[in-house]
């Protein structure tokens, strides 16, 4: 099917657009060594700034998951000098906010301040001490530890949670990116002081931080943020091991997991996808027709609107510094979920085999390029792009050059990604609802 003259009209009209809003990225490396990545913005009188370091759950000891993220989530506890409610009080008095995430391959601590100097800069030299002379309290661990046993406990009733744990198992058996799926109440509460001080002293290296600011700052100003930021931490620490790579397996399994839920829940995924992909753009724009796309996508079409199996079905992929996963999920009654198994399986090996129609490819290039802006109309949102960018040393052209590769794709460039990538007979399955599943077709593996 050719593509009709109004969605390709839209693309060629909507590929300029991001090009001439993409921000003017300055770069430069600080000192300590930290790359650092600037963006000025003068709209509001507001800087954000993101410190992220090499320090994601992927560095977590094998015996001990969990100690990556409690090691940044104590940062705030207090340090040698301020107590953790004297740090609240500090942040309040300064209208400041301090918030963290860990992800695989990063550990991100985001302030967001006024930019006039008289909060700004005892705002930055908080988190200055925060990361450079953290307390770690043995009181505030032993409750945060109590939390997250609490809440692993909590998500461990969720079906959906189930699913994706075990599928992560499956699919980095024996790599770190599987190391948060082996997470349990008896690794956390292992976890001591000594382990996060270690942790500590090990990963938050300035040699692998990456500082990210967006504000209204000159750049004088943000070269001095950058170094103030990270002039308390010891430099010359040894780089940690490199990441290993990622082993695919030669044949998918299938996990089956008895739960009370009304409903099942499928997962299916394999490692796919990395940071510097050849592919990268092939596989995005391929995975938004497949099962990205909400409503547009082929699974929502295959598995609800022409056969009632489901209220949605969605894929996605999350590059990472290693293969990082495509994953496909959806629910379904439960004694429908041998058909909607199978249905699922046509639908990505009829995909791979023949790539997306003409239509469908021109109707992502117009969304994704035409709603790609969007992604970054925020000082916050911006922010993490650039912590992305300087991350995994992406050029600085990145969000200009973003959809002009897009637009460029052919569907023989998808299909042919798509055929090469991802031999459907690899990806592993799991379903968590009926007690077992007993279908024709079905691969076989475990059942539990």
């Amino acid at each position: 099917m050719k593509p009709t003259p109004r969605w390709t009209a839209l693309v060629f009209a909507l590929l300029a657009l991001p090009a001439l809003a993409a921000p003017q990225i300055q770069d430069w490396r600080a000192a300590s060594g930290a790359r650092v990545l600037f963006v000025a913005a003068h709209e509001n009188p507001i800087v954000d700034v993101q410190l992220s370091f090499d320090a994601g759950n992927r560095r977590d000891p094998a015996d001990k998951p969990g100690v990556a993220e409690l090691t940044l989530g104590l940062l705030d506890a207090g340090t040698a000098t301020l107590g953790e409610e004297a740090v609240r009080e500090k942040l309040t008095d300064l209208a400041a906010s301090v918030s963290g995430s860990v992800d695989a391959d990063s550990a991100t601590l985001t302030l967001r301040v006024l930019a006039r100097p008289e909060v700004r800069e005892p705002a930055v030299a908080l988190l200055a001490e925060l990361v450079a002379r953290p307390a770690f309290p043995d009181a505030v661990l032993r409750r945060e530890r109590e939390r997250s046993v609490d809440s692993l406990r909590q998500r461990e009733t969720d079906p959906g949670f189930l699913a994706g744990r075990e599928l992560s198992r499956l699919m980095y058996p024996a790599h770190p990116y599987g190391l948060g799926a082996r997470l349990s109440a008896d690794s956390l509460r292992r976890i001591g002081r000594a382990d996060l001080l270690a942790f500590w002293r090990t990963y938050y290296r300035p040699e692998s931080a990456v500082v990210a600011i967006v504000g209204d700052l000159t750049r004088a100003e943000a070269e001095r943020l950058a170094e103030r930021l990270l002039a308390g931490l010891p430099t010359g620490r040894p780089a940690p091991a490199a990441l290993p790579g990622v082993s695919m397996q030669a044949a998918g399994r299938l996990r089956v997991i008895a739960h009370p839920a009304s409903q099942a829940h499928v997962v299916m995924g394999l490692p796919m996808i990395t940071r510097h992909d050849p592919d990268y753009y092939a596989l995005m724009a391929g995975n938004y027709v497949l099962g990205g796309g909400g409503f547009d996508a082929r699974l929502m079409r295959e598995l609800r609107d022409r056969r009632g199996l489901t209220y949605g079905a969605s894929s996605s992929l999350a590059p990472l510094e290693g293969a990082g996963p495509f994953e496909l999920a959806f629910s379904t009654r439960k004694d429908k979920v041998g058909e909607a198994l199978a249905v699922a399986r046509a639908t990505v090996a009829d995909f791979v085999a023949n790539g997306p129609s003409e239509a469908e490819l021109a109707q992502a290039k117009a969304n994704i390029v035409g709603g790609f802006p969007l992604r970054f109309d925020s000082n916050r949102k911006l922010l993490g792009y650039l912590g992305v960018i300087g991350r995994y040393e992406l050029p600085l052209t990145f969000l200009g050059d973003y959809p002009a590769r897009i637009a460029a794709l052919t569907v023989a460039d998808v299909r042919d990604a798509w055929r090469r990538r991802l031999d459907p007979a690899r990806l592993d399955t799991v379903v968590v609802g009926p007690a077992s599943l007993d279908a024709p077709g079905e691969p076989g593996g475990m059942t539990r």
